[in-house]
């Protein structure tokens, strides 16, 4: 029921907003508007832990119908959910992010360092008057970059240290020697690229542990991983919808699409491999949910299935429709550039290969 109302929500208030949105631009009265419905505020708790599964079912059930809405409200929740490893940055900060008044980056991705996020390279150094530190280096591919109003940055504090060398900093925006520019990519939302030259931050911006900012994003990671495949599973069921419905009333060889065995059996196939993305979806975030000692294989499995059923699904149903899919503003036109990034951002499909193979060893 309540997935339901998200759906008409998504449908009625969020989708006119993001159409009206520039693309490759932060859309801010569609944040706003997903403050207004209480939809932020879900995904920061005000006690206990954020619940995975409830976050999968949002995410899932907006981007049925409005990927835009889906992904303003993932990149709110990404940026924002570092911070409560700091209750003054948290108290600072939050209430913005929940309202859609601030907008929130997860910059983590750097130019050399995708994937293999412990190889970072953006330098933290002592400030010279000892009073916190001055990053300098770039940030690439950072989503809501360069329009966000706060990123959370990974930095390298101690050379050499591999991932126990990091720190995670609450970075305003207006932070002098702070800099950036729009990235031009394929499906339509904000991204770019920021540059550090010499940014001040103190040890009030430090969010959880000098030299422990690595937990800080994997932890992050964690909870959203199973459902970037929740979003995967949501644009997965609207292109399927779309092939059920365009193969039940297009006729072709003197009937209806839907009687060719080849298109059924196609269709059979997507509806399957759709639940079962669902299933191993939710299995993953129960799995956070609970504690359970394989979260990082659960959510590795999840977001690879998922993503990559989500890429074939979509696929297959722009080869059922034909020619009209690939049109300008049609519905699995739009898809089919939403539905590549989510197998290379936040740990690529062969990164959740490696993870799920070495957990395999444990």
């Amino acid at each position: 029921m309540w997935c339901e109302r998200v759906r008409g929500q998504a449908a009625h208030r969020l989708r006119p907003i993001a159409e009206k949105g520039e693309p490759g631009r932060v859309n801010r009265p569609l944040l706003a508007e997903l403050g207004r419905l209480g939809l932020l505020d879900r995904l920061f708790p005000h006690q206990g832990r954020p619940s995975a599964t409830e976050l999968c079912l949002l995410r899932e059930s907006l981007a049925r119908e409005c990927t835009e809405a889906e992904t303003a409200l993932a990149l709110q929740g990404l940026g924002g959910h570092p911070l409560l490893r700091s209750p003054k940055l948290a108290a600072r900060w939050l209430p913005g992010i929940t309202t859609g008044g601030v907008v929130a980056a997860f910059a983590l991705t750097e130019p050399d360092a995708g994937s293999d996020a412990a190889a970072l390279s953006l330098r933290a150094e002592p400030a010279p008057d000892g009073d916190g530190w001055r990053l300098t280096g770039t940030k690439c591919w950072i989503s809501n970059a360069p329009e966000a109003d706060l990123y959370t940055v990974f930095a390298r504090t101690t050379p050499g240290a591999g991932s126990r060398g990091v720190t995670a900093f609450a970075v305003p925006a207006d932070r002098p020697g702070l800099t950036g520019e729009r990235l031009e990519m394929l499906s339509p939302h904000p991204i770019g690229r920021l540059d550090f030259d010499a940014v001040p931050v103190g040890r009030e911006d430090v969010l959880g542990e000098v030299d422990h900012g690595f937990r800080v994003a994997m932890s992050t990671l964690n909870l959203f991983r199973p459902s970037v495949g929740a979003f995967a599973v949501g644009m997965a069921q609207a292109a399927l919808e779309a092939a059920v419905a365009h193969a039940g009333s297009r006729s072709a060889f003197g009937g209806p699409l839907k009687d060719l065995q080849s298109v059924g059996h196609t269709l059979a196939e997507m509806a399957t491999r759709t639940e079962a993305a669902r299933l191993l979806v939710l299995a993953a975030a129960r799995a956070y949910d609970t504690g359970a000692p394989d979260i990082a294989k659960r959510s590795a499995m999840a977001k690879l299935f998922a993503t990559e059923t989500a890429q074939y699904v979509v696929d297959a149903a722009v080869q059922l429709h034909g020619a009209r899919a690939l049109e300008r503003g049609h519905l699995l036109e739009h898809l089919y550039r939403e539905v590549r990034a989510p197998r290379v951002y936040e740990g690529a499909t062969e990164v959740q290969r490696s993870i799920i193979a070495k957990e395999l060893y444990r």
